[in-house]
């Protein structure tokens, strides 16, 4: 019995419980980027901290962190006083200073959500995307896209039109105006169908500005929406087909054609790999498990 027991704790509950103990899971209010891999997610996790505490160093300046009270400042208070000061320090530290980089549980299968704070995502992960198509250097072996996060929402057409009525004003109200994409991803979810959700988000731009037009080939603005589960995840980004869909992957590659047609075969194969088709949750490949 015991042994039973014990098997069955180490096939179910081992796993389950190590990648609670070291991270939250993806909620709505969240900020930050979200990462798809092909099959190691430690070692994925492991290169995001790399890549995005590199870049934001120079973007940002070293991350700052909280000093504890000084000993000379510790001295000329009597021993009760001085521990009350600190505890109080401690506890107002643990409020305002939060780490610029955490990962959390994000619902899928090869994908990673690393939260931000105090870092804009979009500028961010454009920031990376950039100098990497600039050097051609492939600075991760395992992460395919890195695609910012700046808002998230209830995954359900009513919180979906309430948020995106007032997240996309930003880029499309009046008297702004822009080609644009709209790239629909589902993961672990049924709430949302990729036709209903583009159809619904093309009519608010419209409405906007009726001069924002649909442009497939080349936007200059794409709306990523990326739903896991019960959470949707919004970015506006710029240069997404100049920087091959925000595959890091694609985007170090020396060119070999400049024809777009030529190149698509092999983004389709690398997409393909990650799981970037169209999953809504009804039995498909990328509807993973949850």
């Amino acid at each position: 019995m015991s042994d039973t027991r014990k098997r069955s704790r180490k096939r179910f509950g081992g796993h389950a419980h190590k990648k609670q103990r070291g991270s939250r899971e993806l909620e709505v209010g969240a900020q930050g980027v979200l990462i798809t891999c092909n099959m190691n997610e430690r070692k994925c996790t492991s290169e995001a901290f790399s890549l995005l505490n590199e870049y934001a160093d120079a973007l940002y300046g070293p991350e700052q962190h909280t000093d504890s009270l000084s000993e000379d400042e510790e001295a000329d208070e009597d021993a009760e006083a001085a521990l009350k000061k600190e505890v109080s320090q401690i506890q107002s530290s643990m409020k305002t200073h939060q780490q610029r980089f955490s990962v959390v549980d994000s619902g899928a299968n090869n994908v990673v959500f690393i939260r931000t704070h105090g870092v804009d995502p979009e500028e961010l992960v454009h920031h990376i995307l950039s100098d990497l198509h600039e050097s051609k250097k492939r600075k991760s072996r395992v992460i395919l896209r890195m695609l910012p996060v700046s808002g998230t929402c209830r995954a359900f057409a009513e919180d979906m039109e309430k948020f995106l009525s007032e997240y996309l004003q930003r880029w499309f109200k009046a008297p702004l105006r822009a080609t644009y994409q709209i790239c629909f991803k589902a993961r672990n979810s049924s709430h949302s169908k990729r036709d209903d959700v583009i159809k619904a988000v093309a009519g608010l731009v419209a409405k906007m500005n009726p001069l924002n037009k649909v442009d497939l080939t080349n936007p200059e603005l794409s709306i990523i929406i990326e739903i896991i589960k019960s959470v949707c995840c919004v970015s506006v980004v710029s240069d997404y087909t100049l920087f091959r869909k925000y595959n890091l992957q694609e985007v170090a590659k020396e060119p070999t054609n400049q024809s777009t047609g030529a190149q698509e075969p092999a983004n389709q194969t690398q997409e393909k790999a990650e799981g970037a088709e169209v999953s809504t949750g009804n039995g498909s490949k990328e509807a993973e498990p949850e």
